[in-house]
């Protein structure tokens, strides 16, 4: 108890010291006072310190710990920017097959494009569409014909303002009028036996050879419009066989395009105007 009076008498005289004069008795006092208390000033420092030095220990680790926290916010910026460049970087080649397409000779007159990414692959080996990231704001329209720079990918099978969804070739209920460029040779491209693609409806008296080129038909007749112009590359032929009892080769198709991982693709928009 003395020794905590005695600090009580020095912080007293200290706070003295700052409101009264440089001189007087008081001051007198003051500094008889002082140099009889410093050993308890000495020692009330001590016990302090280790109090102050908590303090900035702690004070320390909540900055520590602000800059710890604003470091982590900055690398996950730094990461998702990484990461959006990654992406953008993984659709160049995709973009380009896309330009090689509609600067080439096999583009069709009377269309422009909408180029735009991929929102949704096919989820699965059955399923049969996906969604893209363009809609009716961008001029798409529905059973517009969809590319991915390689060859068919479908067609325009719903369309909101901003999104659209497409109906690939692998869809049961897709049938594309087609043509063999080597031999002239006409059927339609629609899912076979297996998932896989066939060129069905070719008669055994005609030749279709494996590696020929298929690409759609396009329209006969003015009457019956195709919704696929003609000369978009569909796939390649990889075999054909026939039986005895069938009415029609069995000719089996590659696509061009790649259905189940296309990153970007093309809405080729009929420069028509909407009836």
């Amino acid at each position: 108890m003395i020794v905590v009076g005695l600090v009580i008498v020095a912080l007293a005289l200290i706070t003295i010291s700052f409101r009264s004069p440089t001189a007087g008795a008081l001051h007198d006092i003051q500094g008889a006072g002082s140099t009889a208390l410093r050993p308890f000033e000495i020692a009330a420092n001590r016990v302090a310190q280790p109090f102050r030095d908590a303090y900035d220990y702690f004070r320390g680790l909540a900055n520590a710990k602000d800059d710890n926290k604003k470091l982590r916010r900055e690398i996950a910026a730094l990461r998702a920017k990484d990461i959006h460049r990654a992406a953008l970087a993984a659709q160049v080649p995709a973009l380009l097959r896309l330009l090689h397409f509609e600067q080439g000779s096999r583009f069709p007159s009377g269309y422009s494009v909408v180029n735009t990414a991929v929102l949704t692959p096919p989820g699965g080996p059955f399923a049969h569409s996906l969604a893209i990231d363009a809609g009716s704001s961008a001029g798409v329209r529905l059973d517009s014909p969809v590319v991915d720079g390689a060859g068919l990918v479908g067609i325009v099978s719903n369309v909101f303002p901003e999104t659209a969804s497409v109906t690939l070739l692998t869809d049961p209920d897709s049938f594309v009028a087609a043509v063999d460029l080597k031999t002239g040779v006409r059927g339609m491209v629609h899912t076979g036996p297996g998932g896989t693609l066939i060129l069905d409806q070719v008669g055994k008296q005609f030749r279709v050879n494996a590696g020929d080129k298929l690409v759609t038909a396009g329209t006969h007749t003015a009457r019956y419009p195709d919704l696929y112009p003609y000369g978009i590359p569909i796939g390649t032929v990889s075999s054909v066989s026939a039986t005895d009892t069938a009415t029609y080769l069995q000719v089996q198709v590659q696509p061009f395009a790649n259905l189940g991982s296309a990153s970007a693709v093309g809405v080729l928009v009929t420069k028509k105007p909407h009836r």
